[in-house]
């Protein structure tokens, strides 16, 4: 089912929106000092395009800078795109069949709004969730 869903999120929504961040990293990364952003993107971008099946979690090893740098980040980027995938998120909402969509659009608001200091994993696999003790 992930898979059935990830296919048509990749045509109605995750191809688009990859190429967004996609275009965001290269712009990053034209400067040397926005790199870290741009790597970020090209982070995001991978999961935009398949999303079901992953999630993002809490790097435990993720200090100071990177909260210093999310700060840069959400007032320059991360306020535009978090608003971006809630409108999407809420106007697929509306449609039945758009509801998983819509879901995979908010899941994607955290990593959205502060990505540093934050990794994509996949779910279910055993040690997905780095630092966390079961």
């Amino acid at each position: 089912m992930k898979t059935l869903l990830n296919l048509l999120w990749l045509i109605f929504s995750g191809l688009w929106m990859a190429l967004g961040y996609v275009l965001a990293g290269l712009v990053c990364c034209v400067l040397i000092i926005t790199i870290p952003w741009g790597l970020a993107c090209f982070r995001i971008a991978a999961y935009a395009l398949w999303p079901f099946g992953r999630t993002v979690v809490q790097r435990p090893d993720a200090g100071a800078a990177s909260g210093a740098g999310n700060i840069v980040w959400l007032v320059f980027a991360g306020i535009w795109l978090t608003l971006g995938h809630l409108t999407m998120g809420v106007a697929l909402c509306v449609t039945l069949i758009g509801i998983p969509f819509g879901l995979a659009h908010f899941k994607m608001v955290p990593v959205s709004l502060m990505p540093l200091g934050r990794e994509i994993v996949t779910t279910g696999a055993p040690g997905a969730y780095p630092g966390y003790r079961w």
